[in-house]
């Protein structure tokens, strides 16, 4: 015979977490500082593409500081930090995305009143992110061409969810055989026409004064 247990699931984490997503911008807006989650699989160039934005603010000078998540290592955060953005390493263990909780333990850790824009690189991943707002001003989801053109089409959620969508590797669009007017269209489709998506090669430095533009830092 099966033991049948009733459990109190009182805790509710989607509630808890908005409330602290809340305070996170709540305490950002107060310093000042435009923030910003990149959302996206692995692969898709959000790495990159916070580097080449952030070199493009210094030399304004913008001071930026960026949050690297990973379920684990230094990579992306190793990446960032020798390009020369301060960078802050957010392990999550066994968990797909940041939560806001871990973000207002780093945000605790700062200097606020040093910093003009924050950039936060969430886990790879098109799935549980979308649940997680952080408290940032903006929420960015980057594709690429390189995994191919069904991406709005199997993932609707975090596209529904983001502020603005950014198809990556538009130069290799060819070499992989996927046209990006296909997943344009889809994402029209989509958001009904009301937002966004942004064609970029980050390594060709192709669209990211447009991405700039769009998230109000230029």
């Amino acid at each position: 015979m099966h033991k049948i247990v009733d459990v109190d699931m009182e805790f509710d984490v989607f509630k808890e977490n908005d409330k602290i997503a809340s305070e996170n911008y709540r305490m950002l807006k107060e310093h000042n500082i435009v923030s910003v989650d990149f959302m996206g699989s692995i692969g898709s160039g959000k790495t990159a593409i916070i580097i080449k934005l952030a070199e493009k603010l210094k030399i304004k000078g913008r001071k930026v500081v960026a949050i690297a998540g990973d379920v684990t290592g230094v990579d992306d955060y190793t990446r960032m930090k020798n390009s020369g953005i301060e960078t802050i390493n957010c392990n999550t263990g066994k968990e797909c995305h940041l939560t806001a909780m871990g973000i207002h333990r780093k945000i605790h850790s700062m200097n606020l009143d040093e910093i003009d824009v924050l950039f936060i690189e969430n886990v790879g991943n098109l799935v549980c992110p979308a649940d997680f707002p952080l408290g940032t001003d903006y929420r960015v989801v980057v594709i690429s061409t390189t995994e191919g053109d069904d991406m709005v089409r199997k993932h609707p959620g975090i596209f529904i969810c983001s502020d603005l969508a950014i198809l990556n590797k538009i130069d290799i669009a060819d070499a992989v055989d996927v046209d990006p007017e296909i997943i344009v269209k889809d994402y029209e489709s989509l958001t009904n026409g009301c937002k966004k998506i942004l064609k970029t090669s980050a390594k060709k430095d192709v669209g990211l004064d447009s991405v700039l533009e769009n998230l109000e830092l230029y």
